[in-house]
């Protein structure tokens, strides 16, 4: 007869097994870097409660909401509820959203890496790579709702800034001066894949800007706003790019990634099992998406009057605070792996993330801003758009000799943080008009 723990693995159908390799490479860098924020469940407790729904109800608490170091912060999640509904002030509102964001982004790898183990190693990379920066996504649609455009250009680009620079310069930064007696060392080709579509990407951002200021005629042609059927265009090819991507990563060249992580030892084998059943993984995704569109609606419709209570722009907010306490998991998790002398992982998380906001979430909403009947382009303004090429190219020089130390790190750091204090003086420039910079 099955013993209480056995049958509770049963229940939850975590004795589905796959090939090592297959459910590794299941696993994205997103998921490896959030796992390092999990905490590992006692079930010996909730197996022993009679009821069969009830044992199961309690065991998915147990795994989906306390599973996690971040359950601290769930609290925050109804909190900002109630600071809406009994008219709080509009500032507590945004920040009590922000904040519950954190654990749910954390949470929502967790459960598309659970479906995963039931979908097989190309449709689970598939989910996860979509999957990986859902709340970026969903606030970008929300605000495109809205018509809050430059809030959708300056999250966006504050996602990427701080995954090359902030992210990995943490990491860096850290690993280096843990591993300072000896040399962090990583594998430069899957480093080397991310930067190229970096530059694609940013080719693709900057040719609307440059074309606006390369002719001499603004006034809109037979066809269009010129500048906006460019931007149209280039999304569709950085769209196409990363198609070729997800192509290039789960099925031509997969060894590149299950060589980075059979590396990893425990910290990769010790996850090679799902804890809760597909159906009920799926439910949970369902409704804590739910919760994510409804925070992301605070923060979209509260970020004007945050700013004005602050005083601080909603450049800054969208650019700097937003990305930091959004990703607030993810960057934890690369610079733990860090510490570890893990770069490879540390790497992945911060450039994949990079990657995927810049040729998969930014395309993307001007497709659905098309869609929609909004005119949203890729002209990005020169601040903007040199911030983002300067970050670039900083990252891909750090990276082009396959070691790394705390100085390159530091450096990095640097840069991020002088990009902040040019987005803090701005403070009194709306960021809604077109041309501010240049008045």
């Amino acid at each position: 007869m099955a013993s209480p723990e056995e049958s509770w693995n049963l229940e939850l159908g975590s004795n589905i097994k796959g090939s090592s390799k297959e459910i590794r490479h299941g696993r994205t860098a997103h998921n490896i870097s959030s796992s390092s924020l999990r905490k590992k469940s006692d079930c010996a407790i909730v197996s022993k409660v009679r009821c069969s729904l009830l044992r199961l109800i309690l065991a998915n608490l147990q795994e989906v909401v306390l599973g996690t170091k971040l359950s601290v912060l769930f609290p925050v999640i109804p909190l900002a509820f109630i600071a809406s509904f009994l008219n709080f002030g509009t500032p507590w509102v945004f920040a009590f959203s922000l904040i519950g964001l954190t654990p749910l982004a954390e949470r929502v790898s967790f459960l598309t890496e659970q479906i995963a183990f039931y979908t097989g190693p190309t449709v689970g990379g598939l989910l996860n790579a979509t999957c990986g920066n859902a709340t970026e996504l969903i606030i970008a649609l929300l605000a495109l709702r809205q018509n809050k455009i430059e809030v959708v250009k300056c999250s966006l680009l504050g996602s990427v800034l701080s995954n090359l620079l902030l992210v990995l310069g943490s990491s860096l930064f850290c690993g280096g001066l843990a591993n300072i007696k000896e040399e962090q060392k990583y594998d430069r080709k899957h480093a080397d894949v991310n930067s190229l579509l970096l530059l694609l990407g940013l080719v693709c951002l900057m040719l609307p800007i440059l074309f606006k200021y390369s002719t001499s005629s603004t006034a809109a042609s037979p066809g269009g706003n010129p500048t906006l059927l460019l931007s149209r265009v280039s999304s569709i090819i950085m769209l196409l790019a990363y198609s070729a991507y997800l192509f290039f990563q789960l099925k031509t060249h997969r060894h590149l990634c299950e060589a980075q992580e059979d590396e990893d030892g425990d910290e990769v084998s010790s996850e090679e099992e799902a804890v809760i059943g597909v159906w009920n993984a799926f439910a949970w995704l369902v409704g804590m998406t739910a919760v994510i569109a409804l925070l992301s609606e605070y923060v979209v419709v509260t970020i004007e009057d945050a700013s004005e209570s602050w005083g601080i722009s909603v450049s800054f907010i969208s650019i700097i605070l937003l990305p930091i306490v959004g990703n607030a998991a993810e960057h934890a998790g690369a610079i733990i792996f860090a510490f570890k002398n893990k770069l490879d992982i540390s790497l992945a998380i911060a450039l994949g993330s990079a990657t995927q906001i810049s040729i998969l979430v930014v395309p993307l909403s001007v497709l659905v801003a098309w869609v929609m009947g909004i005119k949203m382009d890729l002209d990005f303004n020169i601040l903007e758009i040199s911030s983002l090429a300067l970050s670039v190219i900083v990252t891909a020089f750090t990276l082009q000799d396959g070691t790394s130390h705390y100085l390159k790190g530091l450096v990095l750091l640097l840069c991020y943080i002088v990009i902040g204090a040019c987005f803090f003086v701005l403070r009194s420039t709306p960021v809604h008009k077109e041309n501010a910079l240049m008045e």
